[in-house]
């Protein structure tokens, strides 16, 4: 605790004042900011009351945060970038001056106009050196300008009950590693019998789509390429082709994907949750929600690695407002970083959550590297409590493993491949080639707006 209480005096001391020209507005008089100099920003991402114990830890930072920071007041709001409001709210003045995005979302807003460049504001922020490049690439556009900060990561792995891998004569500490390795298990566990399913997947809402893009960056593809300055759909291959017959033969020559489909996320929660499912891919996230859903343990379940050579990683952050004023700008930057991108709070974060059965220890939001990355690797393995053991296969192998982000367009493009995962899923003589190629003219005409 050492670091945070060092920083708070910095901080009392106004000498946070020099951090980039001032990351707040240090008494400026500026329009943006009261008589008093104090700088109000609307900010959302605040969780709904239906999350109490969320929404209490939020509000309760909200309040430490303005007490270390008395020139700047959070007006914080439930919400998050919805597309199909975002541009009537932004063009209306009621979109808020700090905003919640999915990975997805920012080379879109980027392109159109629609976020702040946010470059000359960050230099000297704490720890923004430390942050991974490729989750800082996400928020950088064309021009070379930063346009928002993460706060948010995950890498897909393999969900798996540990219960049903042994009665399957399967090592639970080791599990597979290949997708030839998941087909074998798969067949093992649904001979089990009663009901049991080895593998299930999604196919509708757009998840489809997001799980074959996992499937195809592990088998060594792409879902699209830049070539000569265009965007063109590049999963009509063999990375592409070897996944769909992956999924063809696994839900039609074993039978070990179930014969119930055009499944989501919580079907395949609910079936983990039962305890009549082998796997699934997910990321670690997936756990405490069946556990605390389906009255499980944290004990019943281990996280493995993605098979293959790569994995998609995806995540959230935050960006700005095109109309904030400077203050506003560097008022947001403060506060992001001192909510999200701050490692000298995680033991702080996790003791407070270990009070109230949240689970600490699971191997989530690895946006750090370096010193960053070690002070919170101390922080969760003091406070864990769950199963460290359980997701050992997934932390080294994913360690090794090419963390890919998703497409452009990515939601877009999901809609179109959903339907090729529900066509090979349901249709024991779909035809892979002309699926793809089909798909491939789609998110080729998708792409077109990207630059």
């Amino acid at each position: 605790m050492a670091g945070i209480q060092s920083r708070r005096r910095l901080i009392a001391a106004g000498i946070a004042c020099a951090l980039s020209a001032g990351l707040v507005a240090c008494g400026s008089d500026s329009s943006s900011a009261g008589k008093d100099g104090v700088v109000t920003i609307t900010v959302n991402g605040m969780p709904p009351k239906t999350q109490p114990v969320d929404r209490t830890y939020f509000e309760a930072d909200v309040k430490a945060f303005e007490k270390e920071h008395p020139k700047i007041r959070i007006d914080a709001r439930e919400g998050q970038m919805d597309p199909k409001t975002f541009s009537a709210k932004l063009a209306g003045g009621q979109l808020e001056d700090v905003y919640y995005v999915y990975f997805t979302d920012p080379a879109g807003l980027i392109q159109r106009g629609q976020g702040a460049d946010i470059s000359k504001y960050v230099k000297g922020v704490p720890y923004l050196d430390q942050v991974k490049e490729d989750y800082l690439k996400v928020f950088t556009g064309a021009d070379g300008g930063l346009y928002g900060l993460p706060n948010g990561q995950y890498s897909l792995g393999l969900i798996y009950n540990r219960d049903l891998f042994e009665k399957a004569g399967l090592d639970p500490d080791k599990p597979p590693v290949t997708w030839d390795e998941v087909r074998e298990a798969a067949k093992r566990i649904g001979a089990l019998g009663n009901g049991t399913v080895g593998y299930a997947d999604y196919s509708k809402n757009n998840q489809g789509g997001w799980h074959y893009t996992a499937w195809v960056y592990s088998m060594g593809g792409d879902i699209a390429v830049k070539e000569e300055g265009r965007w063109k759909a590049a999963f009509n291959s063999d990375a592409g082709r070897k996944a769909l017959q992956m999924l063809h033969d696994m839900r039609w020559t074993d039978r070990t994907m179930g014969t119930r489909q055009l499944l989501q996320i919580e079907d395949v929660q609910k079936m983990m949750g039962s305890g009549k499912l082998g796997m699934y891919m997910a990321g670690p996230d997936n756990i405490p929600t069946i556990v605390k859903q389906f009255e499980r343990k944290y004990e019943d379940y281990g996280v493995a690695g993605m098979p293959g050579n790569a994995t998609l990683g995806g995540g959230s952050g935050f960006m700005f407002n095109p109309k904030a004023s400077p203050e506003k700008i560097k008022a947001g930057i403060e506060w992001l970083q001192w909510k999200y991108l701050n490692p000298d709070r995680t033991e702080f974060e996790d003791k407070r959550a270990s009070n109230n059965d949240v689970p600490i220890g699971l191997p989530l939001d690895r946006l750090f590297t370096g010193v960053a990355a070690a002070k919170q690797d101390l922080a969760h393995r003091e406070y864990a409590n769950v199963p460290q053991g359980n997701y050992k296969p997934f932390i080294e192998r994913n360690a090794g493993l090419e963390q890919k982000v998703e497409p452009p367009n990515a939601q877009q493009i999901y809609t179109v491949l959903d339907g090729v995962m529900q066509a090979v899923l349901t249709k024991k003589d779909a035809d892979i080639d002309q699926l793809l190629a089909d798909a491939a003219k789609k998110v080729d005409g998708i792409l077109t707006t990207v630059k």
